[in-house]
């Protein structure tokens, strides 16, 4: 699907948001708003896209359905001087499906469940009750990455933590990683802007919010 592609893909992360800062499971639930910092952090992607792309450039605009990206999106198109109303979106950018464990604490949690992060790599132990794995966000996002293959030029595309560290792993080539059952890219903040080029990525721009969380 990558071989398709003849432009680059630059693949953000949205801004911190009130879950974040709570630190509560945030997954694909629907719409939970930025915080000040995640505002600024979305400022920080659109003066750094800005940066490299120049005002009013020839960019597909893409994002997950959840709200916390199409904020960081809007913002973000201001900067570009872009209608962000022009962007499409799709179901298969969101974040990882939580189940039983959407809009828990992370406290809670932990007490009830133990540690459910392997903290080196920043991914989930097991699937959360009801939730999804890895895998299955693999086929989504490839899915995604193949129907949207003809895509002309330059794109942005704005989603989530571990989602996007699968469409990074899946459009970079990666290799599976057992325990995950999925290629994945590194953990980034939020905020982070790489550069997929050709199967090989680069960063972009390095937000200032947190990494290894579940957003």
């Amino acid at each position: 699907m990558q071989g398709k592609r003849k432009g680059r893909d630059f693949i953000a992360r949205h801004g911190e948001t009130v879950f974040n800062i709570a630190q509560r499971m945030q997954g694909d639930h629907p719409h939970t708003p930025l915080t000040r910092a995640g505002f600024a952090q979305a400022d920080a992607i659109g003066a750094a896209l800005r940066t490299i792309l120049g005002p009013k450039p020839k960019l597909t605009m893409w994002s997950s359905t959840a709200g916390r990206a199409l904020q960081t999106l809007a913002i973000v198109a201001e900067h570009l001087e872009l209608d962000w109303h022009q962007a499409r979106t799709d179901d298969r950018l969101i974040e990882i499906g939580m189940g039983a464990w959407s809009g828990r604490y992370y406290g809670e949690l932990r007490a009830e469940e133990g540690e459910f992060l392997d903290l080196a790599h920043g991914l989930y132990t097991r699937p959360p009750p009801g939730g999804e794995w890895y895998d299955a966000i693999a086929t989504r996002v490839s899915f995604w990455a193949a129907d949207t293959g003809d895509d002309l030029g330059d794109r942005l595309v704005i989603m989530h933590g571990m989602s996007s560290r699968i469409l990074r792993g899946v459009l970079a080539g990666r290799d599976v990683v057992p325990q995950f059952d999925a290629p994945v890219a590194p953990d980034l903040p939020q905020g982070s802007v790489v550069l997929i080029e050709g199967g090989v990525e680069t960063v972009a721009h390095r937000g200032t919010g947190r990494g290894a969380a579940p957003a």
